[in-house]
């Protein structure tokens, strides 16, 4: 440092002696920045390194805040005021059951139409079948192309390809055939289980039996549901988690009638036809218990307790007779 000043000064005499006068000269500190880099190019990027947070007050009485000084201390934040009512979006995609569930007429399946009792039952159905047709004009009302023939094709397809999905446990591409009322209650069912299921043939062709719409919450926001009758073959076996059957057969095919019921959200444009529920009515028999799976343990003759031990002290000797007889 002394050195620099020094340097100055003289410097400063050497230009008074050119000029032809000497001028009392004083000393000047001249201090250098040793922390300053050499280039300023990075200047305003190094700058930009370091931002100034405002932090909050903690201290400060929130209570002696007026209205208008909160709301502008929000806006300053962009942040939304609050509201004093509660409003959460959501998405009604399915309804929570069924509504004028179909009734199916006991024995159908089994009764030929040439008897009294399918007679009956074919009365029944042209009875009912009025409302069916006012549910199939209100479909076809958003579905201008829509027909019956092509509509049980397509159920047909949407229940083979849903139990397929089931019995593979893709839950992501199982939501594509079935509502979200219906997906819990599947995957709790198979849940620690072994599905092995094949469709065979239709014994008769799918139809529908049953057709309703309904409106929720408003009038346009309609929903459609349709009962499908299958009468169809199928091989179906159900194994536990160790691997044991629990039910059905893996080479026995079986004749099995269902109602199914598809549902369609006929107001979202991008509505599909899923499998929302079965109807199972109530003259069905219950199903045969599925087998145990733990392992029974049973006592053996050494873990007998005293009390049943043989007391007679002449039935003895007669076995060692016998013994005896028998070495000889």
């Amino acid at each position: 440092m002394y050195l620099r000043v020094g340097t100055c000064t003289g410097f400063h005499i050497l230009n008074n002696i050119r000029c032809g006068y000497i001028l009392p000269t004083v000393a000047v500190q001249v201090r250098y920045r040793r922390t300053k880099h050499w280039d300023p190019k990075w200047k305003p990027l190094r700058k930009l390194k370091v931002m100034e947070v405002e932090l909050p007050k903690y201290n400060e009485n929130y209570d002696a805040v007026t209205e208008e000084e909160t709301k502008s201390r929000l806006k300053e934040q962009g942040i939304l005021p609050p509201r004093p009512w509660i409003e959460r979006q959501f998405h009604i995609s399915c309804t929570g059951g069924i509504f004028e569930p179909y009734i199916p007429p006991e024995g159908d399946g089994k009764i030929s139409p040439i008897t009294t009792q399918g007679a009956k039952q074919k009365l029944q159905f042209l009875e009912k079948k009025t409302r069916t047709m006012m549910a199939i004009r209100k479909i076809r009302s958003f579905e201008d192309d829509f027909d019956t023939t092509d509509f049980c094709k397509t159920a047909e397809n949407i229940y083979i390809k849903s139990h397929e999905m089931l019995a593979l446990k893709d839950k992501y591409k199982i939501r594509e055939f079935i509502t979200e009322r219906a997906y819990p209650e599947v995957m709790h069912n198979i849940r620690d289980k072994t599905i092995n299921w094949k469709f065979i043939k239709s014994i008769e062709l799918p139809r529908i039996v049953h057709a309703r719409c309904t409106d929720i919450i408003t009038k346009e926001n309609i929903f459609a549901q349709l009962t499908v009758r299958f009468h169809t073959q199928q091989v179906l076996a159900i194994y536990d988690r160790f691997g044991r059957l629990m039910y059905g057969s893996e080479i026995i095919a079986k004749d099995v009638l269902e109602y199914v019921v598809f549902e369609k959200h006929l107001a979202n444009e991008y509505g599909v036809w899923r499998i929302h529920d079965k109807i199972i009515p109530d003259w069905m028999p219950d199903k045969e218990p599925s087998a145990l799976t733990h392992k029974r343990i049973l006592r053996s003759e050494t873990q007998l307790p005293d009390s049943t031990a043989i007391t007679d002290t002449k039935a003895a000797p007669e076995t060692n007779v016998k013994l005896s007889d028998n070495s000889t």
